[in-house]
């Protein structure tokens, strides 16, 4: 059994302790910037689930997929007509995952991050985020699921795993500064 969880935990509590996790997980986020958040996932899943696919490792689990989900949550939350402009980590992490296309063990990392984040912590994330979180549905054991992505897991990964929480936090740290740096102009707008 691998030790990964073990391994990346400081990582992992990194990111979730980021303000826009804690302004997600309040209920409060807007629909506008949960909607710009979707469509960067959608951008990293989009190409993550792609190359997980040319390298046979959704074999087990063909299910477990996020980005059709995560672009209907984003056009039921869009209401501009054009799409957000993705962030610079989101830039560089689907570059990432461009260069690793073919590393089944590396992708694998990064499928461990994100859909076991997604099968774990989805279920509070759903409740408070805005609109219907179809994201955070599957069509699956949930149960199930995650151990045959455990079973797929292995120490080696932990870089990998280290470096997709890492570009998680980033794009946390990156909305939320472009929401700070919004509402202070809305506010000197007021006065």
């Amino acid at each position: 059994m691998s030790n990964l969880k073990e391994l990346t935990w400081e990582h992992h509590k990194r990111a979730e302790r980021q303000d826009f996790v804690h302004e997600l997980m309040s209920g409060k986020m807007s629909e506008e910037m949960y909607a710009k958040f979707l469509w960067n996932q959608h951008a990293i899943y989009n190409l993550l689930e792609a190359c997980a696919m040319a390298n046979s490792l959704f074999n087990d689990f063909p299910t477990v997929r996020r980005a059709p989900k995560i672009l209907a949550d984003f056009q039921e939350l869009w209401k501009e007509s054009e799409n957000p402009t993705l962030t610079e980590s989101t830039e560089r992490y689907v570059r990432h995952i461009f260069n690793i296309k073919d590393d089944p063990e590396k992708l694998m990392a990064h499928i461990y991050v994100r859909h076991m984040g997604d099968l774990s912590g989805g279920q509070m994330i759903k409740k408070r985020a805005p609109g219907k979180g179809t994201m955070y549905e599957f069509d699956c054991d949930i149960k199930e699921t995650k151990e045959i992505i455990r079973s797929k897991t292995s120490d080696s990964m932990a870089e990998e795993a280290k470096l997709c929480f890492e570009y998680a936090t980033q794009l946390f740290k990156e909305l939320y500064a472009e929401k700070k740096e919004t509402d202070q102009q809305v506010g000197s707008d007021q006065n």
